[in-house]
């Protein structure tokens, strides 16, 4: 086996070069072989072409034949060269509807000799399956035996030869291309994936030529540089929360004592903002960290709960849609982004509408709202971190821009996708997509 390695080039220039030159030496190969048995049809005595000649060469010589002993001479030499030759009388032949396909294709090239004359639909009942007649004289003919090796088949030998040969080469081909590329494949579905879930931090397979392998090792590095990255930024992030709750605590305790509500209440409405943004912003980075395991959930009963949620505490939010809708998901992640689309809808329209449909491969969820909307030049911005709309949202807005991002992080990595649109005559209208059915992974 390790000969075998070291016999295989592991430059990727060289392995395609060597696969494009062997996939040249098995055409020439077949061609060759092709152009061997098209120049050896012709001596071939069981051919029809050659069988055909010989009847109408035996016929055109007994014809002739001047004397009894001369019919017999010739009776014994075309024995001896292994056909089956005997003379008949006409008046014995009966009519025949079926002929043997040996018949059929030596009577093809009969038809050529106009001094043949071939008794078609006659045959003698005591003769064998694949017999030709040709005539004598006004009594007597002769019959003839043939088997012939035939292609009892639509497609001509020549043409079966080279279509096998087109294939064989094409197959090779496509095959040892694969082989090469399979391994550029996966390293591109490993960049594709990267960052969609905890699975895809696997390390990639050391296959393929010199040149991938040097790629793969690179991209494995580099996702664990980005995954050390992002640890140690939650970690410090983290730590620097942690390190602040302490003295946020005392300035709450020390707000608290402040006996003016002028100047009591803006501070801790400022200690309250601030404490907020820590934990969400601490939810959103830790959000990758906490893998759950896919499982089917009815969609439009988690829909209906998070919509009977929201009315509870006197929004104006309905449902609308099937009673039941299979669908693969994490069931926390996905009620949180949902619940992040829907929280965000309430605070800036008075009526929101949870609408589910779709078919058995994709789930459709919209929400809409009848609030001030977002420009469509903003849509694909307000997925980013922190964005928010100042102009188009209110002013006394308690959000920090990371909903919409954690909403769009979840459902992309279920596989789906989320996007804007302008409602009418206003609103917004959010719109998720989502398969039914994907692979039942940890997200």
């Amino acid at each position: 086996m390790t000969y075998v390695r070291w016999l295989i080039p592991q430059s990727i220039t060289m392995q395609i070069t060597g696969l494009v030159t062997a996939s040249v030496l098995l055409g020439v190969t077949l061609l060759v072989a092709i152009l061997w048995f098209l120049f050896d049809v012709p001596a071939r005595d069981d051919s029809p072409l050659f069988a055909a000649a010989r009847v109408r060469e035996i016929t055109r010589l007994v014809r002739t034949a001047t004397s009894a002993t001369e019919v017999d001479a010739l009776s014994v030499a075309i024995r001896r060269s292994g056909l089956e030759v005997r003379p008949v009388a006409l008046a014995d032949l009966v009519p025949s509807t079926a002929d043997a396909f040996s018949s059929r294709l030596i009577m093809h090239p009969l038809e050529m000799y106009p001094d043949i004359e071939i008794l078609n639909g006659l045959r003698n009942p005591t003769g064998p399956p694949s017999q030709i007649i040709t005539r004598l004289d006004e009594s007597h003919g002769l019959m003839f035996n043939l088997t012939i090796e035939a292609w009892p088949m639509f497609v001509p030998p020549t043409a079966l030869l080279l279509i096998t040969a087109v294939f064989s080469t094409l197959f090779l081909s496509i095959y040892a291309v694969r082989w090469v590329v399979a391994p550029l494949a996966a390293v591109a579905h490993a960049a594709t994936t990267f960052g969609h879930s905890p699975q895809a931090y696997a390390a990639l397979r050391r296959r393929g030529p010199r040149e991938i392998i040097q790629v793969s090792e690179s991209l494995n590095e580099m996702r664990a540089r980005i995954r050390q990255l992002l640890d140690d930024r939650t970690r410090m992030l983290a730590a620097i929360s942690h390190d602040l709750r302490t003295p946020l605590t005392r300035m709450r305790l020390r707000a608290e004592q402040i006996r003016q509500d002028s100047l009591r209440d803006p501070i801790l409405r400022d200690l309250t903002k601030v404490t907020r943004m820590l934990n969400d912003t601490l939810e959103y980075l830790r959000d990758d960290a906490r893998p759950e395991p896919m499982s089917q959930v009815d969609l439009a009963s988690l829909l209906q709960t998070i919509c009977s949620d929201f009315a509870d505490v006197g929004h104006a939010v309905s449902y609308v849609g099937p009673d039941r809708f299979s669908c693969a998901c994490n069931p926390r992640a996905l009620s949180r982004a949902i619940t992040n689309v829907v929280e965000n809808a309430v605070k800036h329209g008075s009526t929101v509408s949870v609408a589910l449909g779709g078919t058995d491969h994709a789930a459709e969820i919209e929400v809409t709202d009848d609030g001030p909307g977002i420009p469509a030049a903003l849509h694909d911005e307000v997925f980013q971190p922190f964005f928010k709309v100042d102009k188009a949202r209110s002013e006394n807005s308690t959000g920090f821009g990371l909903g919409l991002s954690i909403a769009q992080d979840i459902i992309k990595r279920h596989g789906g996708a989320i996007e804007l649109r302008s409602g009418e005559p206003a609103g917004l209208r959010v719109r998720m997509t989502l398969p039914t059915e994907p692979s039942l992974r940890a997200i």
